[in-house]
């Protein structure tokens, strides 16, 4: 009995303690009509929401900076959820809420979502609700507000399994895969974009046309449209939104013009072929912000003009055996968003920007010889220094089997960079012809970083960053203009290597 008693005078001392925390929950709640409450938001906005797919989750703050406790007499959405918003006041999920205190100089939160029926229509529809809170006879509100856009729905593996077209006036959503059969052709008109779900992945074992224009590009991009940073780093800047783009051993003939793809983990992979068929031709494109690997290709043919590569956490481009071209390319690897670095670590990248594998086994197949790997007017550079690591800055050349000797009695295989800036120790020979080798990042316009809102832009920002004027004309006289058409011919500092011309009048005094 006295363990029970002091047990008992135990928790009534506790309980006594504790009442001083609650002051002020009892007291009468003022009744002046001159307070008002405060908002974190006059306007709770969400970016375009694919109809019948749920939104994430919003929320704003209701703030009573007054010196009195307030009861808010009604909490109500207007719309009733007849608009598809649905919110939860300070923990409770409804449309109505009666008689809620909040105490002076006090917070709560409302959580707010929205799904939106289809509309019928091909572009996004403006819906709109609106909280309305009543206090002591005074309306106050908050506006909702979301773009409802109807999607082609690609949902639970979809298989293309005759010749198609996919047209541009509705953007496709691809949960899981979405695959294009063998000896099927797929066409993909101008302005198309593909919205790709959480590890969804595109897979060709037939063969794509995908040819989009400057203003009307083809896109590859994650679902998520929010951001991740309030108003700082959207998802459509962070890697690993999605799973990536596979052409599989029996795919040839695949034309890219004018496509962007973004955000993925694994990018574009290029399964063992052969290099006697063409596999893919990129042009006018950007690959750009992988979780993992970039472009990886083995044994094929490869041709890319006016392209960039750009960004990953590993490689941005390894060619295993096969037959390459790369003329006006830019290939720049300033990762900045691996997952660990978002975490706050500190990451060093552990992957080149280019690697050249002549002779190497890749899962149990060949050893693969390197047929040719020409780059002509072609950047390769990233956030290593030359020599860094290892003895060749951001290229790594290695071959897996011993080197066939060559009719000139040489041994090495066919690589080359002509009129290239390469981040790298200094070479000379065969393989580098009026080659620029630089130790230090470049003059860009936008490297990452929160200043820039984690945005790239790898076009030179200067007449002085290394490349400008110093292209090889007979190469670039087969490529007239650059990735964003600006001509080369007529430039007045150029031409300039990579994928982009410099251009004086957008960045610099005309008179310097």
């Amino acid at each position: 009995m006295r363990r029970f008693t002091t047990t008992l005078f135990i928790l009534a001392t506790l309980l006594l303690n504790l009442l001083p925390a609650c002051d002020g929950l009892d007291e009468p709640y003022s009744a002046n009509p001159t307070y008002r409450l405060s908002f974190s938001t006059d306007t709770l906005a969400f970016d375009t929401v694919f109809s019948t797919i749920g939104s994430t989750t919003r929320q704003f703050m209701i703030y009573n900076e007054n010196d009195e406790p307030l009861s808010i007499e009604s909490i109500l959405l207007a719309g009733g959820e007849a608009t598809g918003f649905r919110m939860n006041v300070d923990g409770r999920r409804g449309s109505l809420f009666n008689n809620v205190g909040i105490l002076a100089h006090d917070s709560m939160y409302v959580f707010v979502e929205v799904t939106v029926d289809p509309n019928g229509g091909d572009q996004p529809l403006l819906i709109q609700d609106s909280v309305l809170f009543t206090v002591n006879g005074v309306r106050q509100s908050v506006l909702l507000e979301a773009y409802g856009q109807d999607v082609n729905l690609c949902k639970g593996g979809v298989t293309i399994t005759r010749d198609s077209i996919l047209t541009a006036r509705r953007p496709y959503l691809v949960y899981d895969s979405l695959v294009i059969a063998k000896g099927v052709s797929l066409r993909i008109e101008k302005g198309a974009t593909f919205y790709m779900h959480d590890k969804a992945s595109l897979i060709v074992h037939g063969s794509m046309n995908a040819s989009g224009t400057l203003d009307e590009p083809i896109t590859f991009r994650g679902d998520r449209l929010d951001y991740i940073l309030d108003d700082l780093l959207p998802y459509d800047r962070t890697p690993g939104q999605w799973g990536g783009i596979t052409f599989k051993a029996d795919s040839y003939g695949n034309v890219w013009d004018n496509v962007i793809v973004r955000n993925g983990t694994s990018g574009v992979y290029c399964e063992p072929s052969t290099p006697d068929r063409p596999k893919i031709t990129i042009n006018n494109s950007q690959i750009t912000n992988m979780g993992g690997d970039l472009f990886l290709a083995v044994n094929c043919e490869v041709i890319a003009a006016n392209t960039e590569f750009s960004n990953a956490a590993g490689s941005v481009l390894t060619l295993a055996g096969g037959s390459y071209y790369f003329a006006h390319c830019t290939m720049a690897n300033y990762m900045s968003l691996t997952q660990r670095e978002m975490a706050g670590e500190t990451v060093s990248l552990d992957s080149k920007c280019l690697y050249l594998l002549d002779n190497v086994t890749v899962d149990g197949g060949g050893p693969y010889p390197i047929a040719r790997a020409h780059f002509d007017n072609c950047v390769i550079d990233g956030s290593y220094e030359a020599g860094e690591i290892g003895t060749s800055g951001e290229i790594g050349i290695a071959s897996g089997q011993p080197l066939t000797p060559r009719a000139d009695g040489g041994t090495d295989f066919d690589y080359r960079f002509n009129h290239c800036v390469l981040k790298a120790r200094e070479s000379s020979g065969d393989h580098f012809r009026e080659v620029l080798f630089i130790q230090e990042t470049p003059s860009y316009r936008k490297v990452g970083g929160k200043p820039n809102q984690y945005a790239y832009d790898f076009r030179p920002d200067s007449a002085s960053t290394a490349g400008v004027g110093k292209a090889d004309p007979e190469v670039t006289r087969n490529y007239p203009v650059d990735r964003y058409g600006v001509d080369r011919l007529t430039a007045s500092d150029g031409p300039t290597i990579g994928a982009y011309e410099f251009v004086r009048e957008e960045t610099e005094d005309p008179g310097e």
